[in-house]
């Protein structure tokens, strides 16, 4: 659920993006830049969490007016040395945050922190991970939560994709660039797994949003609208010219548990009116054309 301190939404102060350098936050420092609101965007050069001297570098550079976006992460966290790198790296930015507690704080969380079953997902839907990630998002935002008085407001996004997306995750980012190297976009079995797909500057958009209300509570950053991988794999495909291969490959192990996950944005809706979100076949035209465009 989500709360909207200021209604009627202000310009912060000042934003401070936390982990700037990675491919969310560098999209949201580019839209808090573009709306002319005075920045401040660390990256691990500015302050290493993981380093013995992570955290004064943090306190150094924060003010009581700040409104703070945490999204630095070692991601995605698939064994228990990487969930214990992001735990260690937000216990030194909840130290930094109770030493020089922000105007508001908002995390960049994950819907990994929701159980398989639960469908369709709310923010109201228990925090029950079954990953290593959902488990490392979901201590995350009760440390953060924790930390300081600071209003303090979770944004939790599906899976994203968009041109500089860095990890090449199954599904249109990874589909993209098996098609662009001439190789077929290979889905498992018939790709009927059913997902959310948001595209990157949505997530932004809407962190910017959170930040003019001053938002606390949750928010899902979802479509509502959950597409098959095989059907995203042909959106992809229809790209290129020639049109690129869909090949079906064997599954490196069982069929996950979570085969369809569905979302209601009820709240979304609520919470922003004018919000919408970019349709899928669009996103995945503009991350085509953006990639073409960047050589």
């Amino acid at each position: 659920m989500l709360e909207h301190r200021d209604p009627a939404g202000t310009s912060p102060a000042r934003v401070v993006i936390v982990g700037a350098g990675g491919f969310i936050g560098s999209t949201i420092a580019r839209l808090v830049a573009a709306e002319g609101v005075p920045l401040l965007a660390l990256t691990r050069k500015d302050a290493d969490l993981l380093a013995p001297e992570g955290e004064q570098k943090l306190r150094e550079r924060l003010r009581a007016a700040d409104s703070v976006v945490f999204v630095s992460a070692i991601a995605p966290a698939k064994t228990t040395a990487m969930l214990m790198q992001n735990l260690q790296m937000a216990d030194a930015a909840c130290r930094a945050f109770a030493a020089v507690p922000p105007a508001h704080l908002l995390y960049v969380s994950s819907d990994a922190i929701y159980a398989d079953d639960a469908n369709p997902v709310t923010e109201r839907s228990a925090a029950a991970p079954s990953t290593i990630h959902g488990m490392m998002h979901a201590a995350r935002e009760m440390m953060l939560k924790n930390a300081s008085p600071a209003p303090f407001a979770a944004l939790r996004p599906t899976l994203i994709y968009g041109a500089a997306d860095p990890h090449n995750g199954y599904g249109p980012n990874r589909f993209r660039r098996q098609a662009a190297k001439g190789e077929a976009i290979a889905i498992f079995g018939d790709g009927e797994e059913r997902r959310d797909h948001v595209h990157v500057e949505d997530v932004a958009r809407l962190a910017l949003l959170m930040l003019r209300h001053r938002s606390v509570g949750a928010l899902n950053a979802v479509t509502g609208r959950s597409v098959s991988f095989h059907d995203v794999a042909h959106l992809v495909a229809a790209q290129f010219t020639p049109r690129a291969v869909v090949a079906s490959v064997p599954r490196p192990g069982p069929r996950p548990h979570l085969t369809h996950r569905h979302f209601d944005i009820t709240q979304c809706l609520k919470a922003f009116p004018g919000f919408r979100y970019t349709e899928l076949a669009q996103g995945i035209a503009r991350v085509h054309r953006e990639t073409v465009e960047r050589g």
